[in-house]
């Protein structure tokens, strides 16, 4: 039974396949990407993953993990800098396999492995396409978009009634004051009118 025998023996000796992980963790984390097999990229992408979130983590036993595995002073610069910062936010899946084709002589599988959102990335910063909204959504936002509608023409109309009778206000406004010069001259006209103590012109004198 292959009990505890997970993964690929990439044809060499386990001690030969540490190395050589090992020597591509460290090439891929210095170079942003680099060229080989298929069959090794995909045995790649385990322990880049675990460096990768060693570096997230950041304190000193995580630093001594990936220097026990990590060949280059550079790469653990680049492991607990840029890409620490770089995939704070992202749980896994730190780098991305392109195949090339068949290499000539062998004939081999060949791929490219790149570090997502990286310089080398055609791909880097894109994002899923969105899902269509379905009936049930369209409608809702059609009624808030109703609603909204409604409120901004409510408000509309309430400020013209508003500036309406500002208008009408200030034009009735001087008419107001033509009463009071009116009043003024009141008292003037009274004052020659004959008091009724004065003796009345009797008719004969009115005659003459």
């Amino acid at each position: 039974m292959r009990h505890l025998k997970a993964g690929r023996a990439l044809g060499v000796s386990p001690a030969h396949r540490r190395a050589m992980l090992r020597n591509l963790v460290t090439s891929l984390l210095e170079h942003q990407k680099i060229k080989t097999t298929t069959a090794r990229a995909k045995e790649l992408r385990t322990p880049l993953d675990k460096m990768v979130t060693l570096g997230k983590k950041g304190d000193l036993n995580s630093r001594r993990k990936a220097l026990a595995f990590v060949k280059s002073k550079a790469a653990m610069a680049a492991l607990f800098g840029e890409y620490a910062e770089r995939y704070a936010d992202r749980a896994g899946g730190f780098t991305r396999i392109i195949h090339l084709g068949p290499r000539k002589g062998d004939g081999a599988e060949m791929s490219m492995v790149i570090m997502v959102d990286g310089p080398n990335d055609p791909f880097g910063g894109e994002t899923k396409p969105k899902k269509k909204a379905g009936k049930k959504a369209k409608k809702v936002t059609e009624a808030v978009a109703e609603k909204i509608s409604e409120e901004k023409a409510a408000k509309e109309e309430t400020a013209e009634v508003e500036a309406n009778a500002d208008v009408q206000v200030e034009a009735e406004a001087p008419v107001e004051a033509a009463p009071a010069e009116v009043a003024d001259e009141a008292p003037k006209t009274e004052a020659a009118a004959p008091q009724e103590g004065d003796e009345k012109p009797s008719e004969d004198e009115a005659k003459k």
